[in-house]
């Protein structure tokens, strides 16, 4: 047997060459967000706003050195989220190259999977159903090819192109042209390419179906409208304290700058910065555990996952199929076997006439590999092809021999039972046959032949096939499966297998893995029969599917939501996209995925392991933890920032904060947000507790009213403090031993929040906080002991009674963790006692 000589392809020396000279296969790259384009995006928020604002007052007005010392705090702010924003860049810049979408080519001889970037005019690509096509290309061998070409004409009609005919040397030939951006409704071929990049038809007009462009998600969106409202409320605030100043003492310009101060206290311009930081950087984690996440809202929804929906093969088990065993004329025998003339040849060489050159499935592969020591010097030519569809579940292949056209079939043993039209009795003995290797785990399918007339090439419907055999292939479970598995039931997620293989294969797999097969397997002819109440009462239980096609996956997806489930569903097909886009959260497979799957997912697993989704699920839950501790304590901090700000005036007080106490205070809020909460370590019980109601916000009214309550108490005790030490201590002790207080309450109100694990103080993930810590610690020392500094900031060294105060503050902020403490020791205790 032998198919159309392609060649080797080009090697990699000339590969190299080709790409230097016509570039990479994409199109001009859009605006990166330089330094000085996040620098600029910096100064649109109203607190920097604010801040240069005070500076320029303070330098116009005549005070030099507090203008200079606010203007270089708003510069030491601004810089510091330039450098995390650009973190989050470079992190997105990391997922992107992670994302781009890879080809299978043939070079020097060898199929290999490239990036797509890397395409040159003169590769041999290959082309599958389910593809979207990376350049231009001339189609030179293979099936004939159905193609939506809608991205580029608007025309909802698939057209068919062909093989480019021996003779024929108009590589541009329409019959034959392959435009990038079309997608492959089926078939599959090779193909040359003739064009790439900005030069095809796609490049030409602009688009690019490849890129993906991050839009912010529905928090982030409804996180920037509140800070819009805070920031006008802040405004209006900052007017009001600017005129009760000029009315009560006549001074414009104290009355300006305590207006601004309270306007910058009031808003918490972290929450957006936070979010984008903890979503780019969230996702950059999830990608190093092969979790590739495409829309950054599926991290806020992958920790309230509730059941995984998976495939057996590749998922669950290893996608390594062997051809283990042949069952031919009544007999079960090893495939190795087949070596000699009789019975057992003919099925392994139909099997492999039935079985695509450049096909990416395992049991192609495996057919493939056991046949080609016995196929011989038998010529035969590739006449045409059907691939797989959903009302026939085979595949079948028209070649040319020395006797005349013959056709081969492989698929699901159902559709070759179908197709040879058996008996009843004959049926059933093969049935009790497919029952036999199915229940030891094998994946099994059935291969006929026909000998096929001239006038009915056209329709193997015509086609007198007969039954040959049954091929069983061995796919072994994952070695990581059942840990992974245990770990998703203990987290009280539920997994369900979703499998077009025969129901004992799949009862098997799960038996093996660990998933409940006491309320059987669920059929797919059984689920088109179920009505939609029916059905939910069966996926209440029943967490098997067998021979499933992929449209009554919608159906499974749309009753698990109906009952309250929070659905991650995986796909790989062109028709798992219906069910991927119901899903909560889509997971494509990355390795054997379709372009279409990819597209309609929200996230594309990238090594095609369940491990990875547990992963995956157990790093959401850490990412949600996380920035609600965060948005928590942000939150916290800003009611004793404001408060202070605001209430010595109602108090006929000197101010307490200045806008320079305000610049110090964020430049320790803000790297203790983004760069220690969010490397917080996952708490040990997060895979122990139940999944979050998907309703359940982020930063509800709960987390508010905590958070409030941590910040009044920080407030009251530092108010205190400054009201205590200005009676007999004056202006800029008091205000030293607050500021003081302030800012130890800051930190232990940080550590308290974040801390909530079992790590310990001085776990590796917790030394960026603990930097913070020194740097504030030297800053504070710095203030009290530099005369120049003092005078700026108006503080000066508290005296040895004030400094009772500090404790009291470290309390203030750091009470969460006592009642923590407490409540832990109390629930230890009750356990023992039971």
């Amino acid at each position: 047997m032998h198919e159309t000589v392609l060649g080797p392809g080009l090697d990699d020396a000339e590969a190299a060459r080709r790409l230097a000279a016509f570039g990479p296969n994409e199109p001009p790259a859009g605006p990166r967000r330089t330094w000085l384009r996040i620098a600029i995006e910096a100064l649109r928020e109203p607190m920097f706003g604010l801040l240069l604002l005070a500076a320029a007052l303070y330098l116009l007005l005549g005070d030099l050195g507090e203008g200079l010392f606010l203007a270089a705090g708003a510069a030491l702010s601004i810089g510091l989220v330039v450098f995390q924003e650009a973190r989050s860049e470079r992190a997105l810049a990391a997922l992107k190259a992670l994302a781009a979408p890879s080809v299978r080519v043939v070079r020097s001889g060898t199929e290999r999977r490239i990036p797509e970037r890397e395409l040159v005019p003169g590769d041999l690509m290959l082309v599958g159903e389910g593809e979207r096509l990376a350049a231009d290309a001339s189609l030179i061998e293979g099936d004939v090819l159905d193609l939506d070409e809608s991205v580029l004409t608007g025309e909802a009609a698939s057209v068919a192109r062909r093989p480019r005919r021996s003779g024929e040397t108009s590589a541009d030939d329409e019959a034959c042209l392959l435009q990038a951006g079309a997608l492959v409704l089926s078939g599959a071929g090779t193909a040359e390419v003739l064009r790439t990049g900005g030069q095809t038809a796609l490049g030409q007009i602009g688009a690019d179906l490849a890129r993906i462009e991050e839009t912010p998600s529905p928090l982030q969106m409804k996180t920037r409208r509140l800070v819009g409202w805070l920031g006008g409320l802040a405004i209006g605030f900052c007017v009001l304290v600017a005129l009760a100043y000029a009315l009560r003492d006549g001074d414009w310009v104290a009355g300006t700058l305590a207006g601004i101060t309270v306007a910058i206290a009031l808003i918490p311009e972290e929450f957006p910065m936070v979010l984008a930081i903890f979503f780019a950087l969230g996702a950059w984690r999830l990608a190093r555990r092969q979790v590739l996440v495409r829309r950054t809202a599926a991290i806020e929804t992958l920790g309230a996952t509730s059941i995984l929906c998976v495939d057996k093969t590749g998922t669950l088990t290893a996608n390594q199929m062997t051809l283990a065993r042949l069952w031919v004329d009544g007999r079960d025998a090893p495939a190795e076997d087949a070596g000699g003339p009789g019975p057992a040849r003919a099925l392994l060489l139909s099997a492999a006439r039935a079985s695509s050159r450049q096909s990416i499935d395992p049991m192609d592969r495996a057919v493939l590999a056991l046949c080609a020591p016995i196929e011989g010097n038998e010529a035969a030519r590739l006449v045409s092809s059907w691939p797989l569809r959903p009302e026939r579940l085979a595949v079948v292949q028209l070649w040319e021999t020395a006797d005349g056209l013959s056709a081969a079939a492989k698929g699901a043993p159902e559709a070759i039972f179908d197709m040879c039209e058996l008996g009843e009795a004959r049926r059933m003995e093969l049935s009790f046959a497919v029952q036999s290797l199915a229940e030891r785990g094998m994946r099994v399918l059935g291969v006929a032949r026909a000998a096929v007339a001239a006038g009915s090439i056209h329709d193997p419907a015509l086609w007198p096939f007969e039954f040959l055999g049954l091929l069983g292939f061995v796919d072994p479970l994952r070695a990581d499966a059942p840990t992974a598995l245990a770990e998703a039931r203990n987290a009280g997620v539920q997994v369900a297998m979703i499998t077009g293989d025969y129901p004992a294969t799949a009862l098997e797999i799960a038996r093996q893995a660990g998933i409940d097969t006491k309320p059987g397997v669920l059929l797919g002819r059984q689920i088109q029969a179920l009505s939609p109440d029916q059905l939910r009462a069966k996926v209440r239980t029943v967490r098997i599917f067998a021979r499933v096609p992929p449209s009554e996956k919608l159906r499974l997806v749309e009753a698990l939501k109906a009952n309250g489930e929070v659905v991650v569903m995986t796909g790989d097909g062109v028709n798992d996209a219906p069910a991927l886009e119901a899903a909560h959260v889509g997971v494509a497979m990355g390795r054997r995925g379709s372009a279409v799957a990819r597209e309609a997912a929200d996230i594309v697993l990238l090594d095609d392991s369940f491990a990875s989704i547990v992963g995956g699920v157990k790093l959401g839950r850490r990412i949600f933890t996380n920035l609600r501790k965060a948005l928590g304590y942000i939150t916290a901090i800003h009611v004793p920032i404001a408060g202070l700000a605001l209430a010595p005036l109602m108090f006929g007080w000197p101010p307490l904060l200045l806008p320079m106490h305000v610049v110090l205070l964020e430049l320790l809020i803000d790297p203790i947000c983004s760069l220690g909460f969010e490397a917080e370590p996952s708490d040990p019980d997060a895979m122990r507790r139940p999944p979050r109601k998907i309703a359940e916000p982020l930063f509800g009214r709960r987390q508010v009213l905590i958070a409030g309550l941590q910040g009044a108490v920080i407030l009251v005790t530092v108010l205190l403090t400054y009201g205590l030490a200005l009676a007999d201590f004056g202006e800029a002790m008091a205000r030293g031993a607050a500021f003081a207080g302030l800012v130890v309450a800051n930190l232990s109100l940080a550590y308290a929040t974040a801390a909530t694990g079992a790590a310990g103080p001085f776990h590796r993930s917790r030394l960026v906080f603990w930097g913070i810590c020194a740097i504030a610690v030297a800053g504070l020392a710095a203030a009290y002991t530099i005369a120049p500094l003092a005078g700026v900031l108006g503080v000066a060294m508290p005296a040895g009674a004030l400094w009772s105060f500090v404790p009291a503050s470290l309390l203030a902020g750091g009470w969460p963790i006592l009642i923590r403490s407490a409540s832990r020791r109390l629930r230890r205790s009750q356990a023992a006692i039971a």
